[in-house]
Protein backbone atom coordinates (compact mmCIF):
# COMPACT_ATOMS: atom_id res chain seq x y z
CA UNK A 1 0.00 0.00 0.00
CA UNK A 2 1.21 3.48 -0.88
CA UNK A 3 1.17 6.29 1.67
CA UNK A 4 -2.29 7.87 1.88
CA UNK A 5 -2.48 11.46 0.62
CA UNK A 6 -5.18 14.00 1.45
CA UNK A 7 -7.24 15.28 -1.48
CA UNK A 8 -6.01 18.82 -0.93
CA UNK A 9 -2.39 17.85 -0.34
CA UNK A 10 0.25 18.34 -3.07
CA UNK A 11 0.28 15.40 -5.48
CA UNK A 12 3.01 12.80 -5.02
CA UNK A 13 4.18 13.31 -8.62
CA UNK A 14 5.74 16.69 -7.83
CA UNK A 15 3.48 18.70 -10.14
CA UNK A 16 2.60 21.13 -7.35
CA UNK A 17 -1.12 20.57 -8.02
CA UNK A 18 -3.59 19.35 -5.43
CA UNK A 19 -3.85 15.56 -5.35
CA UNK A 20 -7.57 15.62 -6.19
CA UNK A 21 -6.87 17.53 -9.41
CA UNK A 22 -3.85 15.43 -10.38
CA UNK A 23 -3.35 11.71 -9.70
CA UNK A 24 -6.27 10.87 -7.41
CA UNK A 25 -8.45 9.22 -10.07
CA UNK A 26 -5.34 7.56 -11.55
CA UNK A 27 -4.48 6.03 -8.17
CA UNK A 28 -8.08 4.95 -7.57
CA UNK A 29 -8.07 3.08 -10.87
CA UNK A 30 -4.81 1.33 -9.96
CA UNK A 31 -6.20 0.45 -6.53
CA UNK A 32 -9.19 -1.22 -8.23
CA UNK A 33 -6.84 -3.54 -10.11
CA UNK A 34 -4.87 -4.27 -6.93
CA UNK A 35 -8.03 -5.24 -5.06
CA UNK A 36 -8.83 -7.66 -7.86
CA UNK A 37 -5.56 -9.46 -7.24
CA UNK A 38 -3.37 -7.90 -9.94
CA UNK A 39 0.22 -6.80 -9.48
CA UNK A 40 0.34 -3.01 -9.82
CA UNK A 41 3.26 -0.59 -10.26
CA UNK A 42 4.59 1.35 -7.25
CA UNK A 43 4.62 5.14 -7.59
CA UNK A 44 8.42 5.24 -7.62
CA UNK A 45 8.58 3.73 -11.11
CA UNK A 46 5.98 6.05 -12.66
CA UNK A 47 7.97 8.82 -14.33
CA UNK A 48 7.10 12.50 -14.25
CA UNK A 49 7.15 14.65 -17.42
CA UNK A 50 10.47 16.16 -16.29
CA UNK A 51 12.01 12.72 -15.77
CA UNK A 52 10.70 11.48 -19.09
CA UNK A 53 12.29 14.45 -20.85
CA UNK A 54 15.64 13.67 -19.22
CA UNK A 55 15.41 9.98 -20.10
CA UNK A 56 14.66 10.86 -23.73
CA UNK A 57 17.87 12.90 -23.92
CA UNK A 58 19.82 9.91 -22.62
CA UNK A 59 18.12 7.74 -25.23
CA UNK A 60 19.30 10.05 -28.01
CA UNK A 61 22.89 9.33 -26.98
CA UNK A 62 22.30 5.59 -26.80
CA UNK A 63 20.85 5.56 -30.31
CA UNK A 64 23.75 7.61 -31.67
CA UNK A 65 26.29 5.25 -30.08
CA UNK A 66 24.67 2.18 -31.65
CA UNK A 67 24.51 4.01 -35.00
CA UNK A 68 28.26 4.60 -34.67
CA UNK A 69 28.86 0.91 -33.99
CA UNK A 70 26.78 0.00 -37.03
CA UNK A 71 28.88 2.23 -39.25
CA UNK A 72 32.18 0.72 -38.09
CA UNK A 73 31.58 -2.91 -37.17
CA UNK A 74 33.21 -5.36 -39.61
CA UNK A 75 34.84 -8.73 -40.09
CA UNK A 76 38.28 -8.98 -38.48
CA UNK A 77 37.43 -6.50 -35.72
CA UNK A 78 37.87 -7.59 -32.11
CA UNK A 79 35.03 -7.16 -29.66
CA UNK A 80 37.45 -5.04 -27.59
CA UNK A 81 37.58 -2.60 -30.50
CA UNK A 82 33.79 -2.33 -30.28
CA UNK A 83 34.22 -1.57 -26.59
CA UNK A 84 36.64 1.24 -27.41
CA UNK A 85 34.26 2.70 -29.99
CA UNK A 86 31.38 2.69 -27.50
CA UNK A 87 33.47 4.10 -24.65
CA UNK A 88 34.98 6.92 -26.71
CA UNK A 89 31.70 7.87 -28.41
CA UNK A 90 29.85 7.89 -25.08
CA UNK A 91 32.38 10.25 -23.51
CA UNK A 92 32.47 12.42 -26.63
CA UNK A 93 28.70 12.92 -26.34
CA UNK A 94 28.95 13.78 -22.64
CA UNK A 95 27.62 10.49 -21.31
CA UNK A 96 28.87 7.71 -19.04
CA UNK A 97 28.87 4.03 -20.07
CA UNK A 98 26.42 2.45 -17.61
CA UNK A 99 27.83 -1.12 -17.76
CA UNK A 100 31.38 -0.11 -16.77
CA UNK A 101 31.97 -1.38 -13.21
CA UNK A 102 28.24 -2.15 -12.77
CA UNK A 103 28.29 -5.02 -10.27
CA UNK A 104 31.90 -5.56 -11.32
CA UNK A 105 31.34 -5.73 -15.09
CA UNK A 106 34.74 -4.74 -16.56
CA UNK A 107 33.78 -3.12 -19.88
CA UNK A 108 31.63 -0.31 -21.32
CA UNK A 109 29.42 -2.54 -23.50
CA UNK A 110 28.22 -6.14 -23.79
CA UNK A 111 29.14 -8.01 -26.99
CA UNK A 112 27.50 -11.43 -27.43
CA UNK A 113 28.50 -13.51 -30.46
CA UNK A 114 26.65 -16.52 -31.93
CA UNK A 115 25.87 -18.91 -29.02
CA UNK A 116 26.51 -16.21 -26.42
CA UNK A 117 23.06 -15.19 -25.20
CA UNK A 118 24.00 -11.98 -23.38
CA UNK A 119 26.53 -10.21 -21.13
CA UNK A 120 29.49 -11.11 -23.32
CA UNK A 121 32.68 -9.35 -22.21
CA UNK A 122 34.64 -7.62 -25.00
CA UNK A 123 38.13 -9.03 -25.60
CA UNK A 124 41.10 -8.51 -27.92
CA UNK A 125 41.01 -12.28 -28.48
CA UNK A 126 37.44 -12.42 -29.78
CA UNK A 127 37.67 -11.58 -33.49
CA UNK A 128 34.54 -11.21 -35.62
CA UNK A 129 34.51 -13.77 -38.41
CA UNK A 130 32.58 -14.09 -41.66
CA UNK A 131 29.16 -15.55 -40.85
CA UNK A 132 28.99 -14.38 -37.22
CA UNK A 133 25.99 -12.71 -35.67
CA UNK A 134 26.59 -10.37 -32.73
CA UNK A 135 24.46 -8.49 -30.25
CA UNK A 136 25.86 -5.15 -29.09
CA UNK A 137 24.13 -3.96 -25.91
CA UNK A 138 24.70 -0.28 -25.10
CA UNK A 139 23.57 1.47 -21.92
CA UNK A 140 24.20 5.14 -21.20
CA UNK A 141 23.95 7.56 -18.29
CA UNK A 142 23.36 11.18 -19.27
CA UNK A 143 22.69 13.89 -16.68
CA UNK A 144 21.78 11.12 -14.24
CA UNK A 145 19.26 9.42 -16.52
CA UNK A 146 19.66 5.90 -17.92
CA UNK A 147 19.00 4.47 -21.38
CA UNK A 148 19.45 0.92 -22.65
CA UNK A 149 19.06 -0.77 -26.05
CA UNK A 150 20.77 -3.35 -28.22
CA UNK A 151 20.96 -4.39 -31.85
CA UNK A 152 22.02 -7.41 -33.85
CA UNK A 153 24.70 -7.10 -36.53
CA UNK A 154 25.42 -9.60 -39.30
CA UNK A 155 29.09 -10.07 -40.16
CA UNK A 156 29.86 -10.86 -43.79
CA UNK A 157 28.03 -13.73 -45.47
CA UNK A 158 25.64 -15.02 -42.81
CA UNK A 159 23.73 -18.28 -43.29
CA UNK A 160 20.02 -18.11 -44.07
CA UNK A 161 19.37 -20.04 -40.85
CA UNK A 162 21.04 -17.37 -38.72
CA UNK A 163 19.47 -14.53 -40.74
CA UNK A 164 16.02 -15.94 -40.05
CA UNK A 165 16.74 -16.16 -36.31
CA UNK A 166 17.79 -12.51 -36.24
CA UNK A 167 14.78 -11.40 -38.29
CA UNK A 168 12.23 -13.38 -36.28
CA UNK A 169 13.68 -12.07 -33.01
CA UNK A 170 13.20 -8.51 -34.27
CA UNK A 171 9.64 -9.40 -35.26
CA UNK A 172 9.07 -10.72 -31.71
CA UNK A 173 10.01 -7.29 -30.31
CA UNK A 174 7.76 -5.50 -32.80
CA UNK A 175 4.82 -7.81 -32.10
CA UNK A 176 5.32 -7.43 -28.36
CA UNK A 177 5.45 -3.66 -28.69
CA UNK A 178 1.98 -3.64 -30.24
CA UNK A 179 0.63 -5.11 -27.00
CA UNK A 180 1.91 -2.21 -24.88
CA UNK A 181 -1.05 -0.08 -23.83
CA UNK A 182 -2.30 1.54 -20.62
CA UNK A 183 -4.33 -0.71 -18.32
CA UNK A 184 -3.13 -3.84 -20.07
CA UNK A 185 -0.64 -6.29 -18.56
CA UNK A 186 2.99 -7.10 -19.19
CA UNK A 187 1.89 -10.68 -19.80
CA UNK A 188 -0.04 -9.52 -22.88
CA UNK A 189 3.27 -8.48 -24.39
CA UNK A 190 5.17 -11.49 -23.05
CA UNK A 191 2.79 -14.04 -24.53
CA UNK A 192 2.79 -12.30 -27.92
CA UNK A 193 6.60 -12.47 -27.99
CA UNK A 194 6.71 -16.12 -26.94
CA UNK A 195 3.98 -17.23 -29.32
CA UNK A 196 5.77 -15.74 -32.34
CA UNK A 197 9.11 -17.29 -31.37
CA UNK A 198 7.59 -20.73 -30.84
CA UNK A 199 5.61 -20.51 -34.07
CA UNK A 200 8.93 -20.21 -35.88
CA UNK A 201 10.46 -23.16 -34.05
CA UNK A 202 12.53 -21.18 -31.55
CA UNK A 203 12.64 -20.97 -27.76
CA UNK A 204 12.78 -17.96 -25.43
CA UNK A 205 15.14 -17.71 -22.46
CA UNK A 206 13.20 -17.89 -19.20
CA UNK A 207 15.69 -16.87 -16.55
CA UNK A 208 16.70 -13.48 -18.01
CA UNK A 209 14.22 -10.79 -19.01
CA UNK A 210 13.70 -7.09 -19.42
CA UNK A 211 13.43 -4.44 -16.73
CA UNK A 212 12.31 -0.98 -15.81
CA UNK A 213 14.88 1.70 -16.56
CA UNK A 214 15.38 5.45 -16.52
CA UNK A 215 16.15 6.65 -13.01
CA UNK A 216 18.30 3.58 -12.38
CA UNK A 217 19.96 1.01 -14.65
CA UNK A 218 17.60 -1.76 -13.51
CA UNK A 219 14.28 -0.94 -11.84
CA UNK A 220 10.97 -2.70 -11.32
CA UNK A 221 9.34 -4.41 -13.07
CA UNK A 222 11.19 -7.54 -14.13
CA UNK A 223 9.82 -8.34 -17.58
CA UNK A 224 9.26 -11.94 -18.65
CA UNK A 225 8.78 -13.14 -22.24
CA UNK A 226 7.34 -16.51 -21.27
CA UNK A 227 4.40 -14.99 -19.41
CA UNK A 228 0.68 -15.27 -20.09
CA UNK A 229 -1.87 -12.74 -21.32
CA UNK A 230 -3.70 -10.97 -18.49
CA UNK A 231 -0.91 -11.65 -15.98
CA UNK A 232 2.19 -9.90 -14.66
CA UNK A 233 2.27 -6.20 -13.71
CA UNK A 234 -0.38 -3.72 -14.81
CA UNK A 235 0.91 -1.23 -17.41
CA UNK A 236 0.06 2.40 -16.66
CA UNK A 237 1.02 5.74 -18.25
CA UNK A 238 4.48 6.86 -17.13
CA UNK A 239 6.01 3.38 -16.88
CA UNK A 240 9.22 2.79 -18.86
CA UNK A 241 10.68 -0.66 -19.45
CA UNK A 242 12.68 -2.68 -21.96
CA UNK A 243 11.47 -5.30 -24.40
CA UNK A 244 14.46 -7.58 -25.03
CA UNK A 245 13.63 -11.25 -25.55
CA UNK A 246 16.57 -13.61 -25.99
CA UNK A 247 15.52 -16.06 -28.66
CA UNK A 248 17.44 -19.32 -29.14
CA UNK A 249 17.60 -21.46 -32.25
CA UNK A 250 17.55 -24.59 -30.09
CA UNK A 251 16.89 -25.19 -26.41
CA UNK A 252 16.01 -22.38 -24.03
CA UNK A 253 18.47 -23.79 -21.50
CA UNK A 254 21.50 -21.63 -20.74
CA UNK A 255 24.62 -21.54 -18.58
CA UNK A 256 26.97 -18.85 -17.27
CA UNK A 257 30.69 -18.97 -18.04
CA UNK A 258 32.43 -20.19 -14.88
CA UNK A 259 35.61 -18.27 -15.67
CA UNK A 260 34.22 -14.75 -16.08
CA UNK A 261 30.91 -15.24 -14.19
CA UNK A 262 29.13 -13.02 -16.73
CA UNK A 263 28.83 -14.44 -20.24
CA UNK A 264 25.65 -16.44 -20.80
CA UNK A 265 25.67 -19.24 -23.41
CA UNK A 266 23.05 -21.54 -24.93
CA UNK A 267 23.34 -25.01 -23.42
CA UNK A 268 23.35 -26.72 -26.83
CA UNK A 269 25.80 -24.33 -28.52
CA UNK A 270 23.23 -23.13 -31.06
CA UNK A 271 22.92 -19.40 -31.90
CA UNK A 272 20.89 -16.90 -29.91
CA UNK A 273 19.63 -13.45 -30.94
CA UNK A 274 18.33 -10.41 -29.09
CA UNK A 275 17.08 -6.92 -29.90
CA UNK A 276 16.36 -4.49 -27.08
CA UNK A 277 14.17 -1.39 -27.06
CA UNK A 278 12.93 1.01 -24.37
CA UNK A 279 9.25 1.88 -24.35
CA UNK A 280 7.14 4.44 -22.47
CA UNK A 281 3.50 3.63 -21.69
CA UNK A 282 1.37 6.64 -22.64
CA UNK A 283 -2.30 7.57 -22.25
CA UNK A 284 -2.92 6.48 -25.84
CA UNK A 285 -0.62 3.47 -26.09
CA UNK A 286 3.17 3.65 -26.17
CA UNK A 287 6.11 5.72 -27.29
CA UNK A 288 9.32 4.07 -28.49
CA UNK A 289 12.19 5.83 -26.71
CA UNK A 290 15.32 3.85 -27.54
CA UNK A 291 16.32 1.21 -30.09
Amino acid sequence: MEKKIGKNDPCWCGSGNKYKFCHLSFDEKIEGFRRNGHKVPPRKIIKTPEQIAGIKESCKLNIAILDCVGERIKEGMSTEEINRIVHEKTLQLGGIPAPLNFNGFPKSVCTSVNSQVCHGIPSEEDILKNGDIINVDVSTIYNGYFSDSSRMYLIGDVSEEKKKLVEVTKECVEIGLQQVKPWGFLGDMGQAVNDHAKKNGYSVVREIGGHGVGLEFHEEPWVSYVSRKGREMLMVPGMIFTIEPMVNMGTNEIFIDEDDDWTVYTADGKPSAQWEIMVLVTEEGYELLCY
